[in-house]
């Protein structure tokens, strides 16, 4: 989301709480590889903590298959340097012991005391997880630095979803602020370290054809789209509880409005920029919501047979500034739709026509941020061959075409952003907080749950529409 200066090296001990889960193996393994094989770290220890009996090793081999390029002799440094602490994280008395690990592998690798704790948990582990890592002095509140002669810090991080309600976000925020300063908070929201999210407000800001234009007057609606072709695969106890509403809008959808919507800036800097999107989310309403639930749903391993959980979500939003006064914005997610697709379509209202055959849609600026990363602008041109009649033409910027194959992932951005204390990419307690008061705002309407077969659409959505509209979703 900011213009990255020259890499630096960095050293800090990784403690993964959670670290036999799938996060691990399959995104912070791979990314902390890369920041090593990159020189992004130049001195580091890993410390793995779960209740489960295994050991580093293991957990590196079952990680291994999602190392593409992997170089020997990097990974065999990365699992030299690993360990592994057995516990339950309700168990008081083992932070005490995971505390003496830490001041150990700090010693015997000779690294300073820069701590870098990363939560890849449930939710209802943060709270505890968080109170006695401080009443064990494993970390201590601090404004930024924990030791000024030494310019050593702490941090902690925590995986999304952040609670299931307004109720527990609150709790856990409550439990955080009471033990830690927020420059040492950072909540994932791993889109955020996704390039082209990263692109939206540079690209607006920073050009000079958007940003005039990115106004009411000019615009006539977004939409936000995040649909999936695949299901659950195999979370079903995790999705029964949470659902689309609070898995993707919550979070992705609503971020991603943020950015889109909000004011400029004072600065590019991480308080600013969160400064701008808590007050779009404060000022958001719904006027209509379309929930559904794909057809099999019920008999998916660890689904109640009578859940009312949604795996689709449409939303239709409005924001109450002047700037974007009767633009609705247009939410969308899903699994078992007809397509991959995470995009973000802003239509352009209609100019004048002056033809005798008029264009039949507007232009558009569509941002892809998977799985064809890039953006393009949709305008319209002579038909070759004919005076007055037009065709819509796309300029098209692929990122893998002109930055190739290799970009950085969005774990390796955040993680690394971690290491500089850079906090533009990560969610500030208020904006937690006013987006669980958006899907609560939902919830209380208590919408009739639809089905919807798979490979579809999803459920019919006409209904969002303003009467002289025939086309929501933009393909």
């Amino acid at each position: 989301m900011q213009v990255k200066g020259s890499v630096m090296q960095h050293e800090c001990v990784f403690i993964i709480l959670g670290a036999t889960g799938d996060l691990t193996k399959r995104k912070l393994i791979p990314a902390i590889y890369k920041m090593v094989a990159s020189g992004v770290i130049a001195r580091f220890a890993i410390i793995g903590v779960s209740v489960d009996d295994t050991t580093m090793q293991q957990v590196f081999e079952q990680a291994r298959m999602f190392v593409p390029d992997l170089r020997e002799a990097v990974w065999e440094h990365m699992k030299q340097a690993s360990y592994y602490h057995r516990m339950d994280f309700n168990d008081h008395a083992a932070y005490a012991q995971l505390n003496r690990l830490i001041s150990t592998v700090e010693k015997t690798n000779n690294l300073v005391a820069n701590r870098l704790f990363y939560l890849a948990t449930m939710p209802h582990h943060f709270m505890v997880i968080t109170k006695q890592l401080a009443a064990h002095g494993l970390v201590k509140k601090c404004a930024r630095l924990c030791d000024d002669q030494k310019q050593t810090w702490q941090r902690i991080v925590y995986e999304k979803p952040f609670g299931d309600s307004l109720a527990s976000s609150r709790q856990i925020n409550d439990a955080i602020a009471e033990v830690l300063d927020e420059h040492q908070v950072f909540r994932i929201d791993h889109w955020l370290g996704k390039e082209l999210v990263g692109n939206i407000a540079l690209a607006r800001f920073t050009n000079r054809v958007f940003e005039p234009l990115w106004h009411a007057e000019h615009i006539e609606s977004v939409q936000i789209i995040a649909s999936e072709k695949i299901g659950i695969e195999g979370r079903g106890q995790f999705y029964d509880a949470y659902g689309t509403l609070k898995d993707m809008v919550q979070n992705h959808l609503l971020q991603l409005l943020a950015l889109v919507a909000m004011e400029d800036p004072v600065h590019f800097t991480a308080d600013y920029l969160r400064d701008a999107k808590a007050a779009v989310l404060s000022k958001v309403s719904i006027d209509n919501v379309i929930l559904g639930q794909y057809d099999g749903f019920l008999e998916e391993k660890g689904v109640s047979p009578t859940s009312t959980t949604d795996t689709f979500a449409a939303v239709k939003i409005s924001i109450d500034t002047p700037r974007w006064s009767g633009v609705p914005f247009y939410l969308k997610a899903g699994k078992f739709l007809e397509k991959k697709e995470a995009a973000i379509h802003i239509k352009f209202k209609p100019v004048r026509c002056l033809l005798d055959i008029c264009p039949t849609d507007t232009n558009y600026l569509t941002i892809n941020i998977q799985p064809h990363e890039g953006m393009y602008l949709t305008l319209n041109a002579k038909k070759p061959g004919v005076f007055n009649d037009v065709t819509p033409i796309n300029m098209h910027f692929s990122h893998a075409a002109l930055f190739g194959p290799n970009t950085p992932a969005a774990y390796e951005v955040l993680l690394a952003d971690v290491l500089r204390g850079d906090q533009c990419a990560f969610v500030r307690a208020d904006e937690i907080d006013l987006a669980w008061r958006i899907i609560q705002q939902i919830s209380n309407k208590q919408v009739l749950l639809q089905r919807y077969a798979r490979g579809s659409t999803g459920p019919d959505t006409t209904s969002m529409l303003d009467t002289e509209r025939t086309i929501i979703w933009k393909t």
